[in-house]
């Protein structure tokens, strides 16, 4: 009794974690009333996985994130920082179970362990988000990655795609967590710490001290951290996997591998390189972090392979996936700026290059999970049960059968480019100005030309849709009432595209507010 009586419930502080807690017991709590609900009920599924991520959401929002605080003695940090990635996952991962339902009947494979995977993975997310130490950085990332391979399975054994699909991720996702851990280890080697706070403050130490062999290791815990983050995020050259999986993977699941996963795991890569190494520089002496170019060259590979790649694909599929390694880029764009020195305007104020850094990441966070998700939900409305339906050349004439939908995606094609009015022009606007504004032009230039190349096999899609004849069958296979489901989170894409196309204050007003509640 003497030593839980010492533990101060103060320092454990669940109401601060309520968003991740609710979200994980609700995951638990599913899984329980699956077992015991009825066959003629177990539609009810989703929509108790709708709840959980509603009451997370409100959660979220309740709270506010006005002043930051810290649960389960300083290992959880709740912060606006995490608030504003957390709305975008769980709005994200709402839009992916909507969509699931249409595609699970159609394809013969619903069943309620697929909701429940997808709580516990998007769970592991918002741990991620709020991570103050890197103890709760390994546990986020494993509980986002173990639900993984499954869900890209989800079609086994009838299509023998989805097992390559989960058999590639799981070896794969075992390989980069042990690049993860080990590049964790190496941090806690280096500073004899696992708090983020105090590894930063123990990084400056030893800079000061001019401790070249601590810094080492912290250098190069930081390096395998990123080879394993970037597995998740899909960069050059750890992207190989991603065709094959998305393409194979049932494609709900891939469009939540393309945005969900990836925002999460660019919060781990965020809270790593914002708050445990940010001024870290080898060889003494100040300026860029060490880390920068490094993040610049693999922005500029991931840059260049995801746009040429992807206009020799033919299947829908497989050109979004090299469209997702694409955007990876650009987001890495503003993570190498985050290691830049120095101030700029915004809205008449300076602030840090490195605050304008993070904002422009996160930004391109949300513009992108709007246009990518939209797009996804159409490419399910026009493929078919049998998994047909996924070559560019379906979409021919689309524009006469189902004009609704290829003016749907037309609008997502457009965003995807970064064409004025839309919310993907507002993340490149903003990704391309911290870019140049930390000195980085050459990085500026690439982003630029090849989001030009972009254009081509994005309008390609557009061109087949509008400028092509109809093929003679291809309809969807889709009950009236899951279409509506589907087209209602086509929707949600089209508003969050436009509204922050058309008014970017509705996202940009939230940068000044945002460098307060994270505490930038």
């Amino acid at each position: 009794m003497g030593a839980w009586a010492a533990i101060d419930l103060a320092d454990v502080n669940l109401a601060a974690a309520l968003p991740a807690l609710s979200l994980a017991f609700g995951a638990c709590l599913l899984l329980v009333v699956d077992l015991l609900l009825p066959a003629a009920r177990k539609h009810w599924t989703a929509g108790l996985a709708l709840a959980g991520l509603a009451v997370s959401f409100g959660l979220t929002l309740w709270q506010g994130r006005v002043v930051e605080e810290l649960a389960f003695f300083s290992l959880y940090r709740a912060d606006g920082f995490g608030a504003l990635l957390n709305l975008v996952i769980l709005g994200a991962a709402a839009l992916i179970i909507l969509m699931s339902v249409d595609y699970l009947q159609r394809t013969g494979i619903a069943a309620g362990e697929y909701y429940v995977l997808l709580l516990f993975s998007v769970s592991g997310m918002l741990f991620l988000t709020a991570a103050n130490d890197i103890t709760v950085l390994f546990v986020g990332i494993v509980l986002l990655s173990i639900p993984l391979p499954i869900l890209a399975a989800f079609r086994w054994p009838q299509d023998a795609k989805s097992q390559e699909s989960g058999v590639k991720y799981l070896i794969l996702s075992a390989f980069s967590t042990a690049f993860l851990v080990f590049g964790l280890v190496f941090l806690y080697g280096g500073t004899g710490e696992t708090n983020l706070a105090a590894i930063y403050a123990q990084v400056n130490e030893r800079m000061a001290a001019e401790d070249g062999s601590s810094l080492f290791y912290v250098a190069l815990g930081t390096a395998l951290a990123l080879v394993g983050l970037g597995f998740k995020v899909t960069i050059v050259p750890f992207h190989m996997y991603a065709p094959d999986v998305y393409e194979g993977a049932p494609t709900p699941v891939t469009a939540f591998l393309s945005v969900v996963v990836k925002v999460g795991a660019f919060a781990a890569l965020l809270r790593i390189l914002r708050e445990a190494v940010p001024h870290l520089v080898l060889g003494g002496g100040s300026g860029a972090a060490s880390w920068q170019l490094a993040l610049w060259l693999l922005a500029a590979a991931t840059l260049i392979l995801g746009n040429t790649v992807a206009i020799a694909q033919r299947n829908i599929k497989r050109m979004l996936a090299y469209s997702s390694i694409a955007h990876a880029g650009y987001i890495l764009m503003a993570v190498a700026a985050l290691g830049g020195v120095g101030v700029v305007l915004r809205g008449g104020d300076r602030v840090l290059l490195s605050d304008a850094a993070m904002q422009a990441a996160l930004v391109y966070l949300a513009a992108y999970a709007f246009s990518t998700l939209g797009a996804f939900a159409i490419v399910m409305a026009v493929e078919r049960a049998d998994g047909g339906g996924l070559e560019l050349a379906d979409y021919a004439g689309l524009a006469r059968s189902r004009p609704l939908h290829a003016a749907l995606m037309a609008v997502f094609m457009l965003s995807l480019t970064g064409i004025p009015l839309t919310s993907g022009f507002l993340g490149k606007w903003l990704v391309f100005q911290v870019t140049i504004e930390a000195g980085l032009w050459p990085l500026a230039i690439i982003g630029v030309l090849t989001s030009v190349v972009s254009a081509y096999f994005y309008v390609r899609v557009i061109v087949q849709m509008y400028l092509r004849e109809a093929p003679e069958t291809g309809e969807s296979e889709a009950t009236p009432g899951a279409t509506a489901l589907l087209d209602g989170a086509a929707y949600v894409g089209l508003a969050g595209t436009l509204i922050v196309g058309i008014l970017p204050t509705t996202l940009t007003g939230l940068l000044p507010p945002l460098a307060t509640l994270a505490g930038l």
